[in-house]
């Protein structure tokens, strides 16, 4: 049976297509006749080696243009190097061409390494032409009269490029500026010193060297706002006052405690003393008996005394006194 000829034709230009997109996949023609458009020289078979170690070669040979264009003579190798380092090929060409065009002395390598350390390499270089301002959260500091100062400053830094590599980032800028808003703020008199003056904090703050060890270059220090907040001084007084209170009040309650135990416990020893007399009152008996027994004393003797003990609870209570037997 033979095949129908469009068929077959629709077959050969299918497969044809398919060869042409594996041929063109392996060997860049487009990318290589640009490159050679635009005064680069590359090797066909170096594009070819490029996809065999897995390298996309328009990655390479586009920012290779833009470089050769500039006139910064960057090398294939250096660009694929990086690449394979994992950095971004195009961002490093790019922050090369402005840096040149704004005279910043910027080598491939520092580049690179800037690049590779995690930085915007091309947003250094912008930011060392173009200044940043950052500005601060809200500093709340207490002058020595107790007043709270709240300060806002905003800090116009240029990048570093010489320290970009391990240097420190806009949080390390923030946080000492906001430390030196504080200490110059405590250093102070008076709220109104800081307040009459805002200016003051900015020559502080600016002549303690901040940038140091930092990615930046602070250029300048400018207060946008000073309010003034709570009394802080009147607070922790009236606060020290209120627990100078509570000490007096627990010291009180504890003594008075202690006067009623010291109570409770004289009342124990006075009902302890009355059984004592008690016990002696009613040895008395006992004691006369003996006496009368032993004729120590007589009976006119016992008649005599009971005669004054009766006399004498007679007058008790006539007087309104309490007689021996009740007081027992």
């Amino acid at each position: 049976m033979e095949m129908d000829p469009t068929v077959t034709i629709i077959i050969i230009a299918v497969l044809a297509v398919i060869a042409v997109s594996v041929f063109l996949s392996f060997f860049p023609i487009m990318l290589w006749i640009s490159a050679l458009a635009s005064g680069v020289r590359v090797g066909i078979i170096t594009l070819v080696a490029m996809r065999l170690r897995r390298v996309v070669p328009s990655r390479i040979v586009n920012p290779l243009i833009k470089a050769t264009k500039a006139g910064l003579g960057l090398t294939i190798n250096q660009l694929e190097s990086h690449f394979l380092a994992g950095g971004n090929v195009d961002r490093v060409v790019n922050s090369l061409i402005a840096a040149q065009r704004a005279n910043i002395d910027l080598e491939f390598e520092r580049a690179a390494a800037i690049d590779l350390a995690g930085r915007d390499v091309l947003q250094a270089v912008q930011m060392s032409v173009n200044p940043r301002v950052i500005e601060t959260p809200i500093v709340a500091a207490v002058a020595k009269n107790g007043i709270e100062v709240k300060v806002k400053a905003r800090v116009t830094v240029r990048a570093n490029i010489d320290r970009l590599v391990g240097g420190a980032g806009e949080e390390t800028i923030i946080a000492r500026v906001g430390e030196g808003i504080v200490t110059t703020v405590g250093s102070s008199e008076s709220h109104k010193d800081v307040l009459e003056n805002p200016d003051l904090i900015s020559r502080t703050v600016l002549g303690k060297g901040l940038d140091a060890g930092t990615a930046f270059e602070i250029l300048s220090i400018d207060i946008a706002d000073v309010d003034v907040g709570k009394n802080i001084g009147a607070h922790l007084q009236t606060e020290q006052a209120e627990a100078d209170k509570r000490i007096a009040q627990a010291k009180a309650e504890e003594r008075r405690a202690m006067a009623v135990a010291q109570e409770q416990e004289m009342k124990a020893r006075v009902v302890e003393m009355r059984a004592r007399v008690v016990e002696s009152e009613s040895q008395v008996p006992l004691a006369m008996a003996e006496a009368l027994k032993s004729g120590k004393i007589g009976v006119l003797d016992y008649m005599n005394f009971k005669n004054i003990e009766a006399d004498t609870t007679m007058r008790n209570s006539i007087g309104g006194g309490t007689s021996p037997e009740k007081n027992e």
